[in-house]
């Protein structure tokens, strides 16, 4: 059986913009963390040295830097994607189960 040739609606480049990221933290609007994987990064603060990797790395910036130079994820926005616990230089997050 042939398979039927679907129409476009529109052609991409006429479709208008759905969420629209201008610059970098314009995002903070866009609470992404509900769609997460299900895995969350937990950080051992007596491995971490402080680096900023994982602020540096994270794609979504959903990481903030605490008072005494550490960094805490936010939930609102962490997909939980895992690459702050790659880029970890000490080892210290490890994504666990939510």
């Amino acid at each position: 059986m042939a398979k039927k040739a679907i129409e476009a609606v529109c052609a991409w480049q006429e479709l208008e913009p759905g969420i629209l990221i201008l610059e970098p933290g314009c995002a903070a609007q866009f609470k992404t963390g509900d769609w997460r994987t299900g895995k969350i990064p937990v950080t051992d603060y007596e491995k971490c040295v402080k680096c900023g990797r994982c602020y540096i790395f994270c794609p979504d910036l959903s990481y903030e830097e605490r008072e005494d130079g550490t960094y805490t994820w936010l939930a609102d926005y962490c997909k939980g994607c895992g690459i702050c616990a790659v880029e970890c230089p000490s080892g210290a997050i490890t994504m666990k189960e939510e």
